[in-house]
């Protein structure tokens, strides 16, 4: 489907959480009107880190912080509330809550540290109707002094009434035998929330969940790939890098999980999984760039 007239934000400072979310929770979107959507591109320059937030998403995600440098999904936390103001335009007509990240890639062209000045950028760049419902993909980059240093494409996915489902996903043929044994906490969701800023209501409490059809509370799929990253750290040998994975089935909270790597010279692949592991929860790779 193609996108049409473009519509651009230009903002002067961080979009405010309390703002985002009066609008996503109070806002009343009629729901998709079958027709295509619009692009829509919103501009934040100058964006500094607060370094006691990192610590913060560092410690949930379980990365090595050492005060300097950025793990490479922490500018995801700032493009995310640009992802916000993009869905709560009003030429967006369905709402934010209960949309689906299929998935994500995120390319790190150097190492990003928490001195850096970013100029950043999130776009819709084009839309897909599929069996199971309208599929966007949302652009984001982030540049110091005019260099292009980080980027990262999402894909979304908003069900349509009567969409199809698809079938459980499998593994692939990698050796969960000897996997790693990972325990997620009940409250994992809002701590993320208090460190990243996303309060999306399916990660926070079970009632909550449960109006969006979900019997418990999910896990952020952003949290688990970055502890998935966080577990690869020590592996990855250059600063510039790609990491992509797809979200598979719901990862509910509390679990236990299994996580695996194939490591070789070239790139990493890895697997988060249900605790016998046998059904996925998110398939990655990670390249050289």
């Amino acid at each position: 489907m193609e996108i049409s007239v473009p519509h651009r934000v230009e903002l002067h400072r961080l979009p405010s959480l309390f703002n985002l979310y009066r609008k996503i929770f109070f806002g009343r979107k009629p729901g998709w009107d079958q027709q295509s959507l619009p692009q829509i591109q919103v501009s934040l320059p100058n964006v500094s880190i607060d370094e006691k937030q990192v610590s913060k998403y560092a410690q949930i995600c379980g990365f090595n912080y050492d005060g300097v440098t950025l793990p490479a999904t922490y500018l995801h936390v700032i493009m995310f509330r640009l992802h916000a103001e993009i869905f709560t335009q009003d030429m967006v007509t369905f709402p934010l809550l209960g949309m689906i990240h299929l998935k994500n890639t995120i390319k790190q062209y150097r190492k990003l540290q928490t001195s850096d000045i970013f100029d950043c950028d999130c776009q819709l760049v084009e839309s897909e109707v599929t069996d199971s419902g309208l599929e966007f993909l949302l652009r984001s980059q982030a540049l110091v002094n005019g260099e292009l240093v980080w980027e990262s494409f999402s894909t979304y996915l908003y069900r349509i009434e009567g969409g199809k489902r698809v079938r459980p996903p499998r593994g692939s043929k990698m050796d969960f035998t000897e996997a790693q044994l990972l325990s997620i906490d009940a409250d994992c969701g809002l701590k993320y929330a208090r460190a990243s800023g996303d309060y999306n209501l399916i990660h926070l409490h079970p009632f909550l969940a449960k109006r969006f059809g979900f019997d418990k509370v999910l896990a952020h799929g952003m949290w688990s790939k970055a502890r998935c990253l966080a577990l690869l750290e020590n592996n990855i040998q250059r600063d510039a890098f790609s990491v992509n994975v797809e979200f598979k089935l719901p990862l509910f909270m509390p679990s236990d999980v299994r996580f695996n790597a194939v490591n070789d010279e070239s790139e990493i692949q890895f697997e988060l999984r249900d605790k016998k592991g046998k059904r996925p929860h998110l398939i990655g790779k990670v390249e050289y760039l």
